[in-house]
């Protein structure tokens, strides 16, 4: 049974497994499916390291979210804490940067929905399928929040599938020696080293190693945090928010590192460009074999790479749908601390805000509009802002969750879902996700660390021309 708190509150219809799934999702992304060439390059096998120490801190800040949504969980997530218990600019400024960041996340999967459609029917216009798909995701968040789970949930399972049936097919090759010669776990090792180009190297062409692409892998991860957000609309948060928490961090191990053991062993990494994918890298063993499928004969080329443009496309459609649903949520949140105008708190009759998903889906639909007048480097300046978003939105989860601890300690409250390791894994993310911003200065990333304080200087006159709003008949 759905459970509903009140009228004109959020409806508790998401399950465990739509939870598990959402979580699922949010950790697998294009990030996994194409970003990891990139790193590759860069750093070689070493990558596996750091996909696996970036998911550890990931998994720290999963946790620390956890321990406050499960205690409290309700709409608005880390925003509601931060206004809480840090103060009223806090809260202001970690929903409003969470809203832009998705915004902006929103406007690059629309247009790259775009662009994978064209792959199949190049006659249709960019615009054209991201208008489509703007419509659709957006009436599909207008129905339940059941709807958006179940959504969500077959969108993760396709994602899942094929990592899944990329790490079997490789081990077989491995194992089974029908990968080639190449195809040896010696790779790991015997092409320069398990660090191939050290930790940290300057070159000709700038930096190289392991710590220089900590950046790249970091980033990944953006998403784990909707778990949060589903808090106020999950049945037995309780129960359900811990078990998909902590499930996290084996999926990362799974998924990521187990991908790209998988990728490295295949082939030496001198061989993979900054365009490879490790689904291209694996199916592409398949060269020269034909299927028959409905009495057709189709070669293997054509399904790999048809294979590969459904599961980008799948990607992409559910970072875009899960971006929606966010948005509309710490909107709403926002509206009912007084950060956000109160119109945003109507709720349809499926008891979904729909003035805050209509909203929040207008501002995305701009990168229509965007696409085909601002010029390109313009588009890359706002999504520079993506990165420093995601920052500022991690360090302040981690930091308002110290302020939550100490509210909680201080009434002696013992808190349902502990993190790991309070306050010393508080600070191992904060120093290291400093530590990103000063790699991101050297490496080529400087615009997205100089926007930081540019950024919250607009947050903060922003705050300053706000209606302030009467913080204890909010909070009490």
């Amino acid at each position: 049974m759905k459970e509903k708190s009140s009228e004109n509150q959020l409806e508790r219809g998401l399950s465990n497994r739509h939870i598990q799934l959402i979580a699922l999702g949010g950790a697998i992304g294009t990030g996994l499916f194409l970003g990891i060439g990139p790193a590759a390059v860069l750093a070689g096998p070493s990558v596996i390291l750091g996909y696996g120490f970036a998911g550890i801190i990931a998994f720290f800040i999963m946790r620390q979210l956890g321990e406050m949504v499960v205690e409290e969980p309700v709409s608005g997530s880390f925003s509601f804490f931060a206004h809480k218990y840090w103060g009223n600019f806090a809260g202001f400024a970690s929903g409003w940067n969470y809203w832009i960041l998705y915004i902006l996340v929103s406007m690059s999967e629309l247009t790259a929905i775009g662009i994978y459609i064209q792959y199949w029917w190049p006659e249709i216009p960019l615009w054209a399928s991201s208008c489509f798909f703007f419509l659709a995701i957006t009436a599909l968040n207008l129905g339940s929040v059941k709807i958006f789970g179940e959504a969500e949930f077959w969108f993760s399972i396709i994602k899942v599938v094929a990592i899944v049936a990329m790490i079997v097919f490789g081990t077989y090759l491995l194992i089974s020696g029908s990968g080639g010669k190449q195809a040896t776990l010696g790779n790991l090792v015997n092409n320069g080293g398990f660090f191939p180009k050290g930790w940290f190297e300057s070159t000709e062409n700038g930096y190289q190693g392991l710590l220089a692409v900590m950046a790249i892998i970091m980033f990944s991860f953006g998403g784990l945090e909707l778990i949060g957000i589903t808090a106020a609309e999950a049945e037995k948060p309780e129960k359900n928010i811990p078990k998909a928490t902590n499930q996290v961090i084996y999926r990362i191990l799974i998924f990521y590192v187990g991908a790209l053991i998988i990728l490295f062993s295949l082939i030496p990494w001198q061989n993979i460009t900054e365009k490879t994918s490790p689904f291209v890298t694996v199916f592409d063993n398949l060269q020269g074999m034909n299927f028959t499928l409905f009495g057709k004969e189709l070669s293997a080329t054509n399904l790999i790479a048809n294979a590969l443009n459904l599961i980008v496309l799948t990607a992409a459609l559910s970072v875009y749908n899960s971006s929606v649903y966010s948005n509309s949520r710490m909107l709403y949140g926002l509206a009912e601390q007084g950060n956000a105008p109160k119109f945003l708190q109507k709720l349809n009759k499926n008891a979904v805000p729909v003035r805050a998903i209509v909203v929040s889906s207008c501002f995305a639909g701009l990168c229509i509009i965007i696409n085909k007048f601002i010029p390109e480097e313009a588009f890359k300046i706002l999504m520079s802002l993506v990165v420093s978003c995601l920052i500022i939105n991690w360090i302040m989860i981690s930091f308002t969750h110290i302020k939550f601890r100490q509210a909680k300690d201080k009434e002696q409250t013992k808190t349902k879902f502990p993190s790991f390791l309070y306050p010393t894994s508080n600070y191992m993310c904060i120093i290291f996700l400093a530590g990103i911003l000063g790699i991101m200065l050297l490496t080529g990333m400087e615009i997205s660390v100089i926007l930081i304080p540019i950024w919250l200087i607009v947050l903060y006159v922003s705050y300053r021309l706000n209606i302030k709003p009467k913080v204890d008949e909010i909070i009490n």
